[in-house]
């Protein structure tokens, strides 16, 4: 009977050799499935369906049925903590993520609560335990959240931007503020991982989707550290659950990523995974890189990159296979097939 113990996942990540690279994909479970659509249409407040623990299971474990990989996410979002924080979230349609009273003032900032995340994320504990529960007993179940510097992105802002202006502005002329908001975040987020873990999580990733708007000095202060703190207290608390880091775009971090204490580093399309071992070194996982533009082509496109993708790196341990950013929405079905075919064929000699 097959276990924990036999993931490709959780061995890569660990830097053992595999017969063949691990193959997960960032949004795996969302939109560009029509099962997840159907069942989106019967919910279609986004915040609500993602507090419904029946639902999460069902949107995470839809991907498995199609696809042979080896982990899972969750379903959810990493604005799930500023929501719980008092900086309630709303989806607009055509509009992505609304906090229609940011924190972008002393007073706000102050304002903002440190739930026990139990009572106020509790349905993502939820989810886990069920999906745990649902799933094939050697694929692992990733659990995740936003970097404090992503999520502070979203809090002050009120929603995504382009630039960042408002967020970017706090840090040059007002960075003890932004400090005081970055730590709030970070204590909800390890109480928040560690609830995860407890409820079934076997991994837990980092999403610093935002950490590449930042200059290599800003990144070093307002990003950074905090990831630092948050991957620590998990590692004392919980030693062998593994943590992957993914700052999209902050090239120039990661060697300094690899000194934190993940086990993982997400790498994003933009940049040589050959370059990126060298700057890390072989005892730390890399993930990635596929442009996600790439699997909106054909299957024979698709296939050609992801071959030239595992020719970089895929040999030697430590590599899992995935995209450099979550997979859009409208990816036709069968070039996700020819992703997974690709990975499977490779030549690893």
């Amino acid at each position: 009977m097959s276990t924990l113990s036999d993931s490709r996942f959780l061995r890569a990540l660990a830097c053992q050799s595999v017969d063949r690279p691990p193959l997960w994909v960032m949004r795996q479970a969302g939109r560009y499935l029509p099962e997840y659509l159907e069942l989106r249409r019967q919910t279609p407040d986004f915040m609500t369906f993602c507090r419904t623990p029946e639902l999460a299971m069902e949107a995470t474990l839809q991907p498995l049925r199609r696809f042979p990989l080896d982990a899972a996410i969750i379903f959810s979002d990493i604005l799930t903590i500023p929501d719980a924080m008092g900086t309630k979230v709303r989806f607009a349609p055509g509009e992505g993520p609304i906090i229609d009273d940011p924190a972008n003032s002393e007073k706000r900032i102050k304002q903002l609560i440190t739930p026990d995340v139990e009572d106020t994320l509790g349905y993502v504990a939820k989810a886990i335990s069920a999906t745990r529960a649902a799933m094939p007993a050697d694929i692992p179940l990733i659990g995740f959240a936003g970097s404090p510097w992503t999520v502070a992105c979203y809090q002050v802002e009120g929603g995504s931007s382009k630039l960042f202006f408002t967020i970017k502005k706090m840090a040059y002329d007002a960075p003890k503020l932004l400090h005081e908001l970055l730590r709030k975040i970070t204590a909800v987020t390890i109480d928040y991982l560690c609830m995860q873990i407890q409820a079934g999580a076997n991994a837990i990733m980092l999403f610093d989707s935002w950490g590449g708007v930042l200059s290599p000095e800003c990144y070093d202060a307002f990003s950074l550290p905090y990831l630092k703190t948050i991957t620590q207290a998990l590692k004392e608390k919980h030693p062998d659950i593994p943590v992957t880091a993914f700052s999209k775009q902050a090239h120039h971090a990661y060697s300094k990523l690899a000194n934190i204490g993940v086990q993982g580093i997400g790498v994003d399309w933009m940049i040589d995974l050959r370059d990126v071992r060298a700057q890390v070194g072989p005892d730390v996982a890399l993930q990635g890189n596929l442009d996600p533009a790439v699997i909106l082509t054909t299957p024979e496109i698709v296939s050609e990159h992801a071959h030239r993708m595992l020719d970089q790196i895929a040999s030697k341990p430590g590599y899992i296979a995935n995209l450099g950013h979550g997979i859009d929405k409208h990816t036709p079905i069968e070039n996700m097939h020819a992703l997974v075919e690709a990975v499977q064929s490779h030549d690893y000699s």
